[in-house]
């Protein structure tokens, strides 16, 4: 490729903040909760590369045509593939994360399935190179002119993405787009050049407390019976019935030790009942610890199964359908609460947001 530099390129990352940062000087933009993605272009040759430097094209093969319409015939751009879906007929359009995970797939024909079934959308934020300029050691300022001008024509399912310089309207995104299944904030200094590798950018995630019953763990990888990798954890639908819904991690290994010494001792004989089965009375598949998928990539998922009667409070972001979309953290035991105090009634829930509207206000707002 003929351009001002070449692929891979590290890209710029964002560091966690409790607050919105305030004060002038900043430019705010959704978060979108999808692959990471920055576009190389040089005529009809393409190249998307992932967040880990590696080629994303083979997946979603529906988007160079649409990229190759709408980009600059020279450029480099960064942004997100997401894939938007509506989840029931008349329900809000919304981003599917679930779905976007299926693409990764090795079978080609699976993907041209995928393809056609749930296309994907790129959104983008920042323009990195255009023509022989190299765009990384401007301000942002000048790449997000530049970038608005230069997709002005786009069209779906290539976006750009809103950003505004008012924290108030940030703000009411933040509230209000998490119902189309974005994740929080992205500030970013409009003064900042682009720093491949650094987190040099500020991202604000939505922060939530649950109390959840713990199932059963993991060892770690690196003390298989003496460190504790994750918690299992569960929670009560309105039947009763207790559902897997992800993990707790991210423990110190001192922590992983302690955990280890509490919990081993609470391990249910290898017959011993555990709600967690992998199937149900009608014998279809339901989500339980421990099932194989081609997204565990040869891990271990064996897990230890302990008696459904601790409750701890984790800290989480959001719900992806029934589950939590990333690990929660560990806040403490909660000895005061029983396991059937642990529902999905307890979470909070945010209006469904029409994600059309938000890829309807590309443009920025002042």
């Amino acid at each position: 490729m003929s351009l001002p530099f070449t692929p891979p390129l590290d890209p710029m990352l964002a560091a966690s903040s409790p607050e919105i940062p305030d004060g002038p000087g900043w430019l705010y933009e959704p978060k979108w909760d999808g692959f990471r993605a920055i576009v190389f272009r040089d005529g009809d040759a393409l190249l998307i590369q992932s967040r880990d430097r590696k080629p994303l094209d083979r997946y979603f093969p529906e988007l160079a045509a649409p990229l190759r319409a709408s980009l600059p015939a020279r450029c480099v751009v960064d942004g997100e593939i997401v894939i938007a879906r509506r989840p029931a007929p008349g329900a809000p359009t919304g981003l599917d994360f679930d779905a976007l995970l299926q693409r990764i797939h090795p079978a080609a024909s699976r993907v041209a399935m995928l393809a056609a079934a749930t296309p994907a959308s790129f959104v983008a934020w920042d323009l990195l190179a255009d023509g022989d300029a190299d765009l990384r050691g401007r301000p942002l300022s000048v790449r997000r002119e530049r970038l608005e001008a230069a997709l002005a024509h786009a069209v779906a399912p290539i976006h750009v993405t809103p950003a505004t310089t008012d924290p108030a309207t940030a703000a009411d995104w933040f509230r209000r787009f998490e119902g189309a299944g974005l994740d929080g904030i992205v500030a970013k200094r409009l003064d900042g050049t682009y720093e491949p590798g650094r987190r040099a950018m500020t991202k604000v995630k939505h922060a939530r407390t649950a109390d959840c019953v713990v199932g059963g763990f993991r060892w770690h990888k690196d003390g298989p019976g003496t460190m504790v990798g994750s918690l299992l954890l569960g929670l009560h639908d309105a039947a009763g019935d207790l559902h897997h819904v992800g993990v707790a991690s991210g423990f110190s290994r001192e922590r992983r030790v302690e955990l280890a010494a509490e919990l081993t001792p609470l391990r249910l004989a290898p017959d011993a009942p555990h709600p967690w089965i992998p199937r149900d009375e009608a014998g279809e598949p339901v989500r339980y610890p421990g099932a194989q998928s081609r997204w565990s990539r040869g891990r271990s998922l064996d897990w230890e199964p302990i008696a459904p009667d601790r409750v701890a409070e984790v800290g989480y972001d959001h719900l992806q359908g029934p589950r939590f979309r990333h690990a929660t953290t560990l806040l403490r035991w909660r000895p005061d609460r029983t396991p059937a105090d642990c529902r999905y009634d307890q979470l909070e829930e945010t209006p469904p947001h029409e994600l059309d509207d938000i890829l309807g206000a590309g443009g920025s707002q002042r």
